[in-house]
């Protein structure tokens, strides 16, 4: 990032420290994964490059799209060969976006450094390659390696089974290099994870077998054990696994994780998307993890739906780079929240707004108050767009004045809850957020149809800014 002062020493990518990258450029481009597997369109995922400049005349809209060789990918969640993990290392760039399938099981790297605006294919790592060296199907979260690797979580092996599940590293150059995670025992269900090295600790959350979630979501699947309700503790970089905190039912489906930012802290945060709750885990006087419920969305008693009561079904969590604020959305009841979480042990409701949901005027589920009165959520239009289906990605700025989020979880569950969504396309907002006080407001000028799309209409995913963002880079 140019040269570091007081010395000639050139730096490598992202920044020096959390707080250092709060004064980055603001971002111009965004880009979004974007699925049509599930949406009964024979179309390859592409990967959609998004104008964010508000100076730019192409502002808010679709400015490129590449497409992949393959149909049937289910493009998930992304991240960087490099990141502020590898701000030490001159040599280091933060070029190559990395773009699993969840389905497929391919790994495809993708070069922004060519052309910022219109990305390409750099390579492929085929699944049947993956499956071969180390048996790993169903790759999720992709962190870049101060060590210049590439380590890919996967949920299951190639027949969707969970004690298939593990750690998959890349080298600088793509090659499989085998498992990181070294024989012993193991996590189940391996989803999310972040890594604290000077706490020498890795957490991964379980959310649930492959064969299960593929299936759309089922309350029995559940019962039988099929989801996860445990957060696993590795050591770090050794790879073996040291202790299991069991959530219990107060920590259903664990999903994403995050630290807070400041590597020195030995705290963070995750959500539980069954159970709608926010656990803090933390480390205790021996040297080991605890955990407790910091945040709890209470269920809505609701008519005319499959349930008699609605989680929230808490989804897309992030944490600004000051460590000041907590993201969340719930997917179902459709809003999105802000907290305070300068004392981290009691985070502070500060900032929420409603952009979609199953209790929205018109839907004809509602909620009941406990004397028996119904009520629904007013949504309102953006650029003459009614919104659909329920929030669920969020990217923040650097400065963590801006919140961008998208409707598609995954194409069998938005099947399943919000078919509008797979009919008409997904859709992405812009939020703007009050970073002094707190607070949430829709920005009327940026909404992205991804209904419009010239393929037909597609589900919007995660995304990620050129130059790093809150929920890719880890600092050492």
């Amino acid at each position: 990032m140019g040269e570091e002062s007081g010395c000639c020493k050139r730096a490598g990518p992202g920044y020096a420290t959390p707080l250092a990258a709060m004064s980055g450029p603001r971002e111009s481009l965004l880009y979004v994964t974007c699925v049509y597997n599930g949406t009964g369109r024979q179309k390859p995922d592409f990967l959609a490059t998004v104008d964010v400049d508000p100076n730019s005349p192409t502002y808010s809209k679709v400015v490129h799209r590449l497409s992949l060789p393959y149909i049937g990918d289910e493009l998930h969640h992304t991240g960087w060969n490099s990141c502020s993990s590898c701000h030490g290392d001159p040599s280091a760039t933060r070029r190559f976006l990395i773009l699993p399938g969840l389905l497929s099981g391919r790994v495809y790297v993708i070069d922004t450094q060519k052309n910022p605006k219109a990305p390409s294919l750099h390579k492929v790592v085929e699944p049947e390659d993956i499956v071969e060296k180390t048996g790993l199907a169903y790759p999720h979260t992709s962190h870049c390696l101060a060590t210049g690797d590439v380590m890919i979580s996967f949920l299951g092996d190639k027949d969707g089974h969970s004690k298939g599940n593990g750690f998959l590293l890349l080298d600088s150059e793509f090659n499989i290099k085998g498992r990181w995670d070294k024989p012993g025992p193991k996590a189940e269900f391996s989803y999310d994870f972040w890594y604290q090295p000077r706490h020498k600790t890795m957490i991964c959350t379980t959310f649930g077998a492959p064969y299960a979630f593929t299936q759309g979501f089922n309350l029995k699947h559940v019962e039988d054990g099929l989801y996860g309700r445990q957060l696993f503790v590795y050591d770090w970089p050794d790879g073996h696994l040291k202790q299991t905190l069991d959530l219990g039912d107060n920590g259903l489906i664990p999903g994403e994780i995050r630290f807070l930012h400041e590597p020195s802290k030995d705290t963070g945060y995750v959500e539980c998307v069954l159970t709608s709750n926010v656990v803090r885990f933390f480390k205790t006087q021996d040297g080991s993890w605890g955990h407790e419920v910091a945040i709890q969305v209470e269920p809505l008693k609701v008519e005319n739906w499959i349930l008699p009561e609605m989680p929230g079904l808490i989804i897309g969590l992030l944490i600004s780079l000051d460590d000041r604020f907590l993201y969340f959305v719930n997917w179902f009841h459709g809003d999105v929240r802000q907290y305070n979480i300068e004392d981290p042990e009691n985070p502070v409701l500060v900032g929420q707004v409603y952009v979609g949901g199953l209790i929205r005027k018109g839907s004809p589920i509602v909620a009941v108050t406990e004397d028996g009165t119904t009520w629904q959520v007013d949504v309102p239009t953006i650029q003459g767009h009614s919104l659909r289906g329920g929030p669920h990605m969020t990217q923040l700025s650097l400065d963590g004045k801006r919140l961008y989020v998208t409707n598609s979880l995954f194409s069998t569950w938005d099947r399943q809850f919000y078919p509008e969504v797979i009919e008409k396309g997904s859709h992405m907002l812009l939020i703007d957020v009050d970073t002094e006080k707190g607070g949430l407001k829709i920005n009327p000028d940026f909404f992205v149809d991804f209904g419009a799309e010239p393929d037909g209409p597609c589900l919007a995913h995660e995304m990620r800014y050129p130059g790093g963002d809150c929920t890719s880079d880890i600092w050492i």
